[in-house]
């Protein structure tokens, strides 16, 4: 945490107007009076640890952000942070591992916060071959690989509506949390050489977005969904996620089978 510890009052206000609600909305939700509120704010009134924490599950605050309210309010923080390698977090692990190896021959990884690469299953690391080995050096962001011009970005087919996906959930990201790593992160990849825009995929159901790339002289078509863990208390697991791509259509399944029987 930063040795520079902002008021409380200015953290809750923050975070109420990033989530677009009035001091009554907030107040209303969370129980309180809006003159109670305004003074917690305003730093007239201290609120107690059972306060904050209130708050900031109104507020939909994540757990990281939550220990720096407790403790510019004065408190302890109570939520952890263990690497995954952690016995606490062994079966959570297991569990990451398994979801993993079970979508074979399916494409799946698991991301933290920053879109850095903590696992991903055998069909994911092969449809990487021929990334630029500077984009696979740890920590790998998953985001710079798909984006990067000696990344994926030359084999995705329809890569200007792909891009335009994946830097709006970047951007809904950084509004939820103002992250600063990944607001560099997003001027990063705008940076990069923007493609020609493109229509939607006629091809494609309207409700998705397709990602559709080259790999090994196949075209193949992907829908992607993301997993995360449910009312965790560990900041790893809260900010983990699983992301699994299925086949768009049945000629991609069919391939992606012929691929995992091949050596």
């Amino acid at each position: 945490m930063s040795n520079t510890v902002r008021p409380v009052g200015d953290l809750l206000r923050e975070w109420r107007q990033r989530r677009g609600l009035s001091q009554l909305d907030l107040a209303l939700d969370a129980e309180i009076s809006a003159r109670h509120l305004s003074f917690l704010e305003t730093g007239r009134s201290r609120p107690s640890r059972d306060m904050v924490l209130n708050l900031a599950e109104r507020l939909d605050v994540p757990l990281r952000d939550r220990n720096v309210l407790l403790h510019a309010a004065g408190f302890a923080p109570v939520f952890p942070e263990r690497p995954l390698t952690d016995p606490a977090l062994q079966l959570a692990r297991h569990a990451v591992d398994q979801v993993l190896a079970g979508h074979e021959p399916f494409p799946a990884l698991a991301v933290d916060r920053h879109w850095n690469l903590v696992a991903a299953n055998k069909m994911s690391e092969r449809l990487m071959a021929g990334v630029s080995p500077a984009l696979l050096h740890p920590p790998i962001n998953v985001l710079r690989v798909s984006l990067h011009p000696e990344g994926l970005a030359p084999r995705t087919v329809n890569l200007a509506e792909w891009r335009a996906h994946l830097l709006t959930r970047l951007r809904h990201q950084i509004d939820v949390t103002s992250d600063p790593v990944l607001i560099r992160l997003l001027r990063e990849l705008r940076d990069y050489p923007a493609p020609a825009e493109s229509h939607p995929d006629p091809d494609a159901a309207a409700v998705i977005v397709p990602f559709r790339m080259l790999a090994e002289g196949r075209t193949l078509s992907f829908f992607g969904t993301v997993t995360v863990f449910g009312t965790p208390v560990d900041i790893t697991l809260s900010e983990l996620a699983l992301e699994a791509f299925y086949p768009a259509d049945a000629v991609t399944a069919e391939a992606l089978r012929q691929m995992a029987t091949e050596h």
